[in-house]
């Protein structure tokens, strides 16, 4: 089989790593099957879409939306890579999965918006699939309505032309939608549980995602949360796409 790609931006360790274990736990993927680049630690370099079986992009604490005067040279190194590569996957309709991240990569393409309106504190609530989402090739593992981690401070205001809707909550639009057959992003975080969850509550306590004083509550919350449907959406991710060689 073709290797996958993974795709991430975190520059803590532990968490980065915990991030790559949780996807490649949910892909049922050995780590010579899911080959990482840490965007954060340097350019991506070339990629021929021929080498691979798909690419998964994680998240992590970079925001398109971010005022370009904060963005580190790695968040604009990344950002430069990750649109160049999302503008090939789409021409090539090249199987692509973004979680989170992937709606600021995917959510700004062909007239699409991305910006602050629909922001989400941290938690689990529950995500509704559209009728489309319902009879979508990867979704379709899915129930109609299921809990889901997320937080982010962006999120699609506008989706790109041609993009279908597969996801929506009630405070946010647009949680999933896909761009020809193959290209998906979510803002939920389909390989997010609640240790994991927990940890990164901790890691990212100052980058403006909740109050200091909310932080233990957040815990707790999730700790009463049962998250068990999203991560069907990575092994099945590698069902519809791996490539023998």
């Amino acid at each position: 089989m073709k290797p996958f790609l993974f795709l991430g931006t975190r520059a803590e360790d532990d968490v980065a790593q915990q991030e790559y274990d949780a996807v490649l736990a949910g892909c049922g993927l050995r780590p010579d099957e899911l080959v990482r680049v840490r965007l954060e630690q340097g350019p991506l370099g070339e990629v021929d879409l021929a080498d691979w079986s798909g690419i998964i992009l994680g998240g992590g604490p970079f925001n398109v939306s971010d005022p370009e005067d904060t963005k580190s040279e790695a968040q604009r190194s990344a950002e430069v890579d990750l649109r160049r590569l999302a503008v090939r996957v789409v021409e090539a309709d090249f199987p692509f999965l973004g979680a989170c991240y992937g709606i600021g990569v995917l959510g700004g393409l062909a007239g699409g918006v991305v910006d602050r309106t629909w922001g989400e504190p941290i938690g689990a609530l529950p995500v509704r699939l559209t009728p489309d989402g319902a009879a979508d090739p990867l979704f379709s593992v899915m129930p109609p309505e299921f809990l889901a981690f997320l937080g982010h401070k962006e999120a699609v205001a506008r989706l790109p032309e041609g993009a279908v809707l597969l996801a929506s909550t009630d405070t946010c639009p647009v949680h999933a939608f896909r761009l020809g057959r193959n290209v998906y992003a979510t803002q939920f975080h389909p390989e997010l549980d609640v240790v994991a969850l927990c940890d990164r509550i901790d890691a990212y306590s100052s980058h403006g995602y909740y109050l200091p004083h909310e932080r233990e509550s957040l815990k707790a919350a999730a700790r009463e949360a049962l998250v068990t449907e999203p991560v069907r959406l990575l092994g099945r991710f590698v069902e519809l796409h791996a490539t023998e060689v």
